[in-house]
């Protein structure tokens, strides 16, 4: 059959940026039914300034045909617009461009608010304004007031505190009594029951007029602990905001075309692996996909992190999220969305919090233990001040005290504070952490060991010396390879479409596994791959011949060799001296030839280099290491990759990985840069730092507050403010971590791939 060389030389397309069909299935995604055959669209015009913009916007939107209203919030810059839902919405994008105002869909569940985060706020708000106004009057009690005056100030504080103390307490309140339902004590248990102890007595001594009240210390305990509540929570989301974002940037849909041609608008969660898709300039690639045809520029860098353009054609793999510059292209879904590179990123990101490591566990562990301590305390305090002194009123006060300062609420935060930002800390350099046990492990390593190709060299094979080819012999060539996805002819082919080689028809094109490409054209038959196969007898052209050459023949006579080149890793000889420096020992264990494999340990001075090993030798290697007593890191990326990534203490593989490679590791970099693996381990030596800081903190505030607080020397006040104290230092400890300086270069992760020297020469400085 006739195969024309235009497969491998790009085509064009309509040049429109936008169908209107798929604008109006675009705007029916993303509005809401609200009854009465009505919907909702909600429009983001960031151009809204004045009242008199309001005015315009919301008259021109009535007056189109189907709209019920148009409102106009100008404090959030957005237009709701109510219309009948008939067959296709009313043009309101184009009729707010027609005012001069630039539009867009406004994503409603971006702005979804998180009900956690408001409870909390709410709570914290109520709490603080009952804590400074309780204060005020209790500064006035302390200055002496008289009798009269004391008591009345002390019922003001009763009647403010007492809905403070529903309203903001019954967070700790709902937590507390779901864990004493299990059978179990957690660290609200002591809060709930100090809280309502120092409640109860103050309303007691208000009721029968004694001096002392401490409605302020319940109310000052409460507003401090949520204060490092939602601290806590606030870090939480604030490294799950930063992935979201990601998603945020996703398509809502597709134009997808059927086997007849017929183009329909689908959701992204309907768009399925072999379904063909039209992207437009200026879109979003929806789900990862494999250009089948036309050329553009994309935007990576939402997802690489890298500035530069990428040339993309057809073959090229394109990932959910990147940008279309310049062209239409016409894709292939490889994925569905909920497999795509984003949503793995999310899931990797969720795991990662939700991660348990070593240093955590012995934290939680402590701080469910901890609460029977605490209580005993409690109890032994009161009674044995109750023996020794026969007052009630200060035996309950000492172990109301007592329950309030030795709170675990420091110990509870050690740990997790430290590992949400670290997670944060990790993304911002571009590295996913599947598992907080994970940075735990990474810690522990003393070796770390490569794979080759597609970990310390980028994986993609460059052709060399094109210019010294004939015209022709190059588009005989070109014309086979585009019938391969062996990575020589992904590369002879990228070199054609960027070289405008001409067409060529072959009467038939198959591949040989193992051998090469072999086209028919009339009765000639040319070969491009293994010169053993290619030719008949061997020829001169060769003797210098390298497993990194393809034999180009014509009825088994030499027509042309074309030599291929991989490129070392960005950042590769910093990350391995940067290893060094911190005496860790490096290997190379690959599985490709001797020759390659010597070439790179040499370019990046590693001593240590086994070539040819098998996936089981790679896991035998790991194995031995392990058993003589080294905790091994491996970073690889193939498939034959993934036992030994399993096997190793810990393991990182580029995004660029297969998907079971990604699965299979504990750390994921993003970006092209092997500075990753370094910045990894130093995030993770400075997380285990603070972490061992905090425990030290919690354990000796809990020393020294503990006896003071039995001996008598704390009220219940000083007591709140002393453990709520505890807690925010844990807290602003961990914060440091975002300070973390690197102590190496990182600048090589941002050099362009044709700057990075091919293997076997000096890289280009």
């Amino acid at each position: 059959m006739g195969i024309s060389g235009t497969q491998f030389a790009t085509s064009a397309q309509p040049s429109e940026a936008r169908d209107a069909s798929a604008l109006d299935a675009e705007i029916l995604l993303a509005s809401r039914p609200v009854g009465d055959r009505l919907r909702q669209t909600y429009l983001s015009v960031p151009g809204i300034h004045c009242g008199g913009c309001i005015q315009r916007i919301e008259k021109a939107l009535a007056a189109l045909t189907g709209v019920e209203h148009a409102r106009v919030n100008l404090s959030t810059k957005r237009v709701s617009v109510r219309w009948k839902a008939n067959d296709t919405p009313p043009p309101l994008l184009a009729t707010l461009k027609a005012l001069g105002y630039e539009a867009h869909l406004q994503d409603m569940s971006a702005d979804d608010k998180d009900p956690a985060f408001s409870e909390l706020v709410r709570a914290l708000a109520v709490a603080g304004f009952a804590a400074s106004n309780i204060m005020l009057l209790s500064v006035s009690i302390w200055s002496g007031a008289e009798p009269a005056t004391r008591d009345l100030f002390h019922w003001i504080s009763a009647f403010i505190a007492l809905p403070a103390l529903a309203y903001s307490g019954r967070i700790f309140f709902r937590s507390a009594w779901k864990s004493l339902r299990r059978g179990e004590a957690n660290m609200d248990v002591p809060i709930s029951i100090g809280v309502l102890m120092a409640f109860g007595m103050s309303l007691y001594d208000t009721i029968h007029h004694g001096e002392n009240a401490y409605f302020d210390a319940s109310i000052s305990l409460l507003f401090f602990l949520l204060i490092g509540r939602t601290l806590d929570h606030l870090m939480r989301e604030k490294a799950r905001t930063a992935v979201k974002g990601l998603a945020a940037f996703t398509s809502r849909g597709a134009m997808i075309v059927q086997a007849d041609g017929s183009r329909d608008y689908l959701p992204i969660d309907k768009i399925e692996p072999g379904m063909r898709i039209l992207l437009a300039a200026g879109e979003r690639v929806p789900v990862d996909a494999r250009v089948e045809d036309g050329s553009s520029d994309l935007d990576n860098a939402l997802v690489s992190g890298e500035s530069m353009p990428v040339a993309v054609a057809r073959g090229s793999m394109l990932q959910a999220g990147t940008l279309n510059l310049t062209g239409p292209l016409t894709i292939v879904a490889t994925a569905a969305a909920r497999d795509s590179f984003l949503a793995e990123m999310l899931r990797l990101m969720e795991a990662a919090e939700a991660g348990r490591s070593g240093y955590r566990r012995l934290a939680d562990r402590a701080s469910r233990l901890y609460a029977p301590v605490v209580h005993l305390a409690a109890l032994l305090s009161f009674f044995g001040w109750l023996l020794a002194t026969g007052d009630f009123h200060r035996a309950i006060t000492i172990a109301v005290a007592v329950l309030i300062i030795t709170c675990p609420c420091a110990l509870g935060l050690a740990v997790p504070m430290v590992q949400v930002v670290a997670a944060r800390r990790l993304f911002e350099n571009g590295i996913m952490v599947k598992d907080g046990s994970a940075l735990e492990r990474l810690n522990e390593i003393d070796t770390v060991v490569f794979d080759k190709t597609g970990t310390l060299t980028l994986g993609r094979l460059n052709l060399r010396d094109q210019p010294a080819m004939k015209a022709e012999i190059f588009a005989l060539a070109a014309a086979m390879a585009a019938h391969s996805r062996h990575p020589r002819s992904l590369a002879l082919y990228a070199a054609a479409v960027q070289g405008g080689a001409q067409p060529v028809v072959f009467d038939s094109v198959s591949e040989r596994p193992g051998f090469g490409l072999e086209a028919t054209q009339g009765a000639n038959v040319f070969r491009l791959g293994r010169s053993d196969w290619a030719l008949e007898k061997p020829t001169d052209a060769l003797a210098s011949s390298t497993e990194t050459e393809t034999v180009l023949s014509k009825d088994g006579v030499f027509l042309d060799v074309f030599h291929f080149e991989d490129f070392v890793r960005p950042g590769a000889r910093e990350a391995i001296a940067a290893l060094k420096e911190r005496s860790l020992a490096v290997e190379i264990v690959s599985g490709d030839n001797m020759r390659s494999v010597r070439q790179v340990a040499s370019l990046l001075d590693v001593r240590d280099f086994k070539a040819s090993a098998l996936p089981g030798e790679k896991v035998a290697r790991i194995s031995a290491l392990s058993a003589s007593g080294h905790k091994v890191m491996m970073v690889g990326d193939g498939i034959n990759d993934t036992p030994a990534l399993a096997a190793a203490h810990v393991s990182m593989a580029p995004a660029t990985a297969a998907d079971v490679g990604r699965n299979a590791a504990d750390f994921v970099f993003l970006h092209e840069s092997l500075s990753a693996v370094p910045q990894a381990l130093a995030i993770s030596h400075a997380a285990g730092r603070l972490i061992r800081q905090n425990f030290a903190l919690a354990v000796a505030y809990n020393a020294i507050a503990l006896p003071i607080a039995v001996l008598g020397y704390v009220t219940p006040l000083v007591a709140a403010l002393a453990m709520s104290g505890s807690s925010i230092i844990v807290v602003a400890n961990a914060l440091r971590l975002k300070g973390h300086k690197q102590s190496y270069s990182t600048s090589s992760g941002k050099t362009h791939m044709g700057k990075q020297a091919p293997l076997g020469m000096e890289p280009a400085e």
